[in-house]
């Protein structure tokens, strides 16, 4: 064997599965049992599939001709037709795949407030540690190296233009990007061994899939987006299985997409199959193609993919195997789904599936036959009540929610603690009542989605008007506080916005991103003082965001050392993160540091070329320079990016006339003039005006 090449004997014992319908079955082939041939592998490959359902690929559901390239791996591979995730939101969910282990037990239970703590081992860092080259690409910013996945990887590839954090949509870059980072870096390392992992965000909303996807799915594109990721792929598998190749190559999707099931439109807010279940797949040269019927869930990844690189894994880890012959009983499956408790209020949500047998404990307590009902129509209490005891029997006690001071680290604490919990807030309930069952909210949740839409759509008024709606219903909804809130900032109501993030604030009731808003709002309006209050607080989190909001806070209110000494911080957990670059840059600036303004914006570019601000102050640095032809395509590319950097429109009109080019300057000052906020402008407006009559009388 080259390149050090472990054999490895894979044997598959086939499962007994319950009945289904013709849909759940898939295609007709028979589980195989008994031993695998001895397999060669040398290199690892995990693709995941952001909100990818296990019946929107071919092989599992009745979509023919949506996933060709996935359908003929499947074809040759193995594949688990009853596999789930624990969560049905993207960061825990990676969380699980990569570190072996439940949401309660590394930490991460959402995409916000979360950081994975540097105490829990990884996937990645065990196959460093054993020889591996080891990298990852990802499409998005709940990925971001940020959150802390990124330990163990020598390539940690999130390099995604533009602003992170704000009340846009997710921030992300097209498959075909992140595949060809991928490939390239694979085609780099060959001659050792290596581990890929890329992250594709297609199918996640909203489903725009480019051509041919968008004419051939025009009535369902989200399918659309699943062909696009199909085909993103076909270069990278074609490599990596290709005759002679030795990998083990490992295919999944954090969790699925509701697409309307049990009432809700997205994820994140019920864990019944739609969102759950997920599609998974296995292949190896010389693996016995066929369906294993046993289940399998996402913390048997990192096991299965350590066994076949002939990595002793780590203690510790929640799964096992999927490739060999199962000990023991069938394993329980733990599953969660927090994001409601967080940022609407509502009661977590936690469950366990043993076998074909689902329970669902929320104070409306489910129980489903997934084998007799896999769409979980018929709850089967409360006649069912006993059996439903049992299961709730095998929930984890360490899962329950919130937990306990000593049963989690001191950075989850942390989190914990900046998010409202631990701390006696409001954000807090000792017991939470049918009332708060995501069931009888499902509605609300609805109106949630329709609120994120009008507000991305720039329909300011109407999401204002169905924000206020949706928290006259539920004034602890703080993901409604912060859409409306921004909703009133970008129609011009300052006040008002600040009415609804101090009210929620103050009720303990806000999201991290509406504390963040609210500190820099309050700075914008000359509140320095509650602003550093605000945000001291928020920053104790250690979160790069928080830190982030708080350092310009504190530059805004001219305390620049202390600025400073924040914003360094920040590299203590993120060293990479641009968007500290970007502020320390501000700061340099305030102190006519020009040299090191320009660097500190360049580092912040090198990293995010789609910062705007950056790109602005590396404007000013370079004006005060000398560098005026340079400074000038900075600011350029400034108001490219964000159309309403007045600062650096202002910036143009005064440069470009006096580099020759007075039409640049004219058009810019006119843009001025006609769109610059009165309020924060007054004093310009008069000077705008003098010299667009200069020009326009020159």
């Amino acid at each position: 064997m080259s390149r050090g090449a472990h054999a490895l004997l894979l044997v598959v014992a086939a499962g007994c599965g319950g009945a289904g319908d013709a849909r759940e079955q898939g295609p007709a082939e028979a589980a195989t049992g008994g031993p695998d041939p001895p397999v060669e592998v040398e290199d690892l490959l995990l693709v995941t599939i952001d909100t990818l359902r296990w019946d929107a690929v071919g092989f599992l559901g009745d979509r023919e001709g949506v996933t060709p390239k996935l359908d003929r791996l499947a074809a040759q591979g193995v594949v688990f037709p009853f596999a789930h995730a624990h969560n049905v939101v993207t960061l825990p969910s990676h969380a699980n795949i990569l570190t072996g282990r439940l949401p309660y037990q590394h930490g991460v239970r959402d995409n916000q407030g979360f950081r994975l703590p540097a105490t829990v081992p990884t996937l990645a860092e065990a196959l460093r540690a054993a020889g591996f080259a080891t990298a990852a690409v990802v499409a998005a910013y709940p990925l971001d190296a940020r959150f802390g996945l990124d330990r163990g990887f020598d390539l940690y590839d999130d390099r995604i233009a533009g602003e992170p954090g704000a009340a846009g949509r997710p921030l992300e870059r097209a498959g075909t990007e992140v595949v060809a980072r991928g490939l390239a870096w694979w085609r780099e390392h060959e001659g050792g061994r290596r581990f890929l992992w890329v992250h594709l965000f297609e199918p996640h909303a909203p489903y725009e899939p480019p051509e041919p996807w968008a004419s051939r799915f025009a009535d369902e594109p989200y399918l659309g987006e699943v062909a696009a990721a199909d085909a993103y792929l076909a270069p990278l598998l074609d490599e990596v299985t290709a005759e002679g190749a030795s990998t083990l190559v490992a295919v999944t999707s954090d969790h699925g997409e509701a697409l309307g099931d049990h009432g809700e439109v997205s994820h994140g807010l019920f864990a019944y199959e739609a969102t759950l279940r997920v599609p998974l797949l296995l292949w190896a040269p010389g693996l016995e193609a066929g369906r294993r019927e046993v289940p399998a869930r996402h913390v048997d990844l990192a096991p299965t993919l350590l066994a076949g690189a002939g990595v002793a894994p780590p203690p510790g880890l929640a799964g096992r195997p999927l490739l060999g012959s199962p000990e023991g009983e069938e394993p329980v499956s733990y599953f969660e789904s927090l994001t409601p408790t967080f940022d609407r209020g509502w009661a977590p949500l936690r469950g366990v599936l043993v076998d074909r047998e689902k329970y669902v404990d929320l104070p409306i307590r489910e129980l489903y036959d997934l084998g007799a009902d896999p769409r979980e129509q018929t709850n089967l209490l409360p006649a069912a009540a006993e059996r439903a005891r049992a299961l709730a029997g095998r929930l984890p006690p360490e899962s329950a929610w919130p937990p306990s001071r000593g049963e989690v680290s001191a950075e989850v604490e942390r989190s914990l603690r900046a998010l409202g919990y631990l701390g006696g807030s409001a954000a807090t309930k000792e017991e939470y009542g049918p009332e708060d069952d995501p069931k009888r909210l499902v509605a609300l949740d609805r109106k949630v989605h329709e609120l994120i839409d009008l507000y991305h759509h720039g329909r300011l008024d109407e999401a204002a008007a169905v924000g206020r709606e949706v928290l006259a219903r539920r004034p602890d909804m703080g993901v409604a506080a912060y859409y409306l809130a921004q909703a009133e900032l970008e129609a011009g109501r300052t006040d008002e916005a600040l009415r609804v993030m101090e009210t929620t604030y103050r009720e303990g009731t806000a999201t991290p991103a509406l504390v963040r808003q609210l500190g820099l709002t309050l700075s914008e309006t000359g509140r320095f003082e509650p602003a550093v209050q605000v945000l001291r607080r928020a920053a104790e989190s250690g979160d790069p965001e928080d830190l982030n909001a708080f350092g310009l806070v504190l530059s805004e209110a001219g305390d620049q050392e202390a600025a400073e000494e924040v914003l360094h911080d920040v590299f203590a957990v993120d060293e990479r993160n641009p968007e500290a670059w970007q502020t320390l840059a501000l700061v340099a600036l305030r102190q006519s540091r020009w040299e090191e303004a320009r660097t500190r914006a360049e580092r912040a570019l090198d990293l995010n070329p789609g910062l705007g601000l950056a790109w602005s102050y590396l404007g000013s640095a370079r004006f005060n320079l000398g560098e005026q032809p340079e400074a000038l395509a900075a600011w350029q590319q400034a108001v490219e990016l964000d159309p309403t950097d007045f600062d650096a429109l202002y910036n143009i009109g005064l440069v470009a006339p006096e580099l020759g080019d007075p039409e640049t300057g004219r058009a810019a000052l006119q843009r001025f003039l006609a769109e610059a906020p009165r309020d924060r402008y007054a004093a310009d407006l008069e000077e705008v005006r003098r010299r667009l009559a200069a020009l326009e009388g020159g």
